[in-house]
């Protein structure tokens, strides 16, 4: 596989670390991307996300939904109901995991709700109104110059 140097990035940027960093990580990913447990993640609207869990077997008591460091941690821990059981064939997945997926800037986790056995958390994106395209009213230049005149008549 060809890996790639992100040094050059790192020394001619300055702000963009982030960017530079996610590249890296995935870049660097050895392939054993856990598939444990499947997931689907969905766009609902424009600035709207929800990822879907398949948590078959988990109770609300054994799952953990985190935000820590721009980073949405599911994590789940089986209490052991298992002890005096026989298995003859044990084929449902009810093992410890910990999933996590990395926040874009502004993206708050705003819900999550567990129904049939699948976890659904709610995602939105909140750009702040500083950081949001605004339109800029272009004043013509006769405009200008009656304002000018204007403000000459007062002061005479």
């Amino acid at each position: 596989m060809r890996t790639l140097d992100f040094a050059p990035l790192y020394r001619s940027s300055v702000g963009f670390d982030q960017i530079a960093n996610m590249m890296d990580r995935v870049s660097t990913n050895d392939g054993a991307t856990p598939s444990y447990p499947p997931y689907n993640i969905e766009k609902l609207e424009d600035d709207a996300y929800r990822i879907s869990i398949a948590v078959a077997g988990f109770s609300d008591a054994d799952l953990s939904v985190e935000v820590r460091e721009k980073a949405l941690i599911v994590s789940a821990k089986k209490a052991d109901e298992d002890e005096g059981r026989k298995y003859m064939h044990r084929g449902i997945a009810t093992r410890a995991f910990e999933r996590r997926f990395h926040l874009a800037d502004h993206v708050h986790v705003t819900g999550a709700a567990h129904a049939d056995g699948m976890l659904h958390i709610e995602l939105q994106r909140q750009v702040p109104e500083a950081l949001k395209p605004r339109q800029i009213q272009i004043a013509s230049e006769k405009a200008a110059i009656e304002k000018d005149v204007v403000d000459a008549k007062s002061v005479n």
